[in-house]
């Protein structure tokens, strides 16, 4: 029997093209004016404003030290309002999340005529400015009155007006992207279990829910950082400062004829650091559901 005896030569060496390094060139600089940005704010946190408003922001430093995040945290009473966000955030998050896979699961594992209409009328709430109805839901939320539920009775500068309000703008993206998701999951496990005479309910919390963890562990995270970082509404809804969440409490920060920037740089970069941990937690389950059906053609 005769057998091949490996040569040892090297191997040719691919010539490196003009475009990949075009295309490297560009993904490095796209990456730096991303990064731009955060790390001048980072620089303008570690200086004494002092020694900025002598020498100017594009100056070398003289000293660096965290003054300012100490300050900042101390001044706005930042331990407050994130707390404020917290009651806003979670709730919002885990309803809408459980409210959008209710809707997703029916249109997708049940064919019937409107399933795609009751589709589009979800998704089409994301395509609706906000700014349209700041009015009309300002009126509203002033006449709802809700004893018991919120401290002043009225939904207006209240939590539960927070959460309502992203509940149902963020439920039409949700709703649409975990109805793609579920139309790939087979068939044949809805059809047995209904065979083995499982309940809708059942059906959707035992079988397909427990599926879909990687497109729901994305979707809480997008979800947790677009919550968090909202200010639109929080200036609109609410109204007294004890109630505002932390993206307001930088306000706190801002004096009536003097601004600090460098504190407030300080205090944008305290306030981005609970979305840093959500996403270090979720990001392996981020970029699976991210990448959902990559593969698949």
């Amino acid at each position: 029997m005769s057998t091949t005896v490996a040569t040892g030569a090297p191997k040719k060496r691919i010539p490196v093209r003009p475009a990949r390094i075009l295309l490297h060139v560009f993904l490095t600089g796209t990456a730096l004016a991303w990064l731009a940005p955060l790390l001048w704010a980072v620089y303008a946190a570690l200086r004494p404003y002092a020694e900025t408003s002598e020498k100017g922001y594009v100056s070398w430093p003289d000293k660096l030290n965290l003054e300012n995040f100490t300050n900042a945290y101390q001044q706005s009473g930042m331990t407050h309002y994130f707390v404020n966000t917290l009651l806003i955030a979670v709730p919002a998050v885990l309803l809408t999340l459980f409210l959008s896979s209710m809707v997703a699961f029916y249109v997708s594992r049940f064919d019937f005529r409107l399933n795609l209409f009751l589709l589009l009328v979800f998704t089409a709430g994301n395509l609706l400015p906000q700014q349209v109805i700041i009015t009309p839901l300002y009126r509203l939320y002033l006449l709802i009155d809700l004893p018991g539920i919120t401290v002043s009775g009225k939904l207006y500068d209240s939590a539960l007006g927070l959460v309502l309000i992203h509940v149902a703008f963020q439920s039409g993206f949700c709703a649409f992207v975990l109805s793609n998701y579920m139309r790939s999951l087979p068939h044949e496990l809805t059809e047995a279990a209904l065979v083995d005479g499982s309940s809708v309910w059942r059906l959707y919390w035992q079988i397909v829910l427990p599926l879909c963890k990687p497109a729901m562990a994305a979707l809480a995270t997008l979800l947790s950082i677009w919550i968090y970082n909202d200010f639109f509404w929080a200036i609109v809804l609410i109204s007294t400062g004890e109630n505002m969440p932390i993206t307001s409490a930088l306000n706190n920060l801002s004096g009536q004829y003097f601004t600090d920037p460098n504190l407030v740089a300080a205090g944008a970069l305290l306030t981005a650091i609970p979305t840093l941990i959500v996403y270090f937690l979720l990001q392996r389950q981020f970029v699976s559901g991210l990448t959902l059906g990559a593969n698949k053609g």
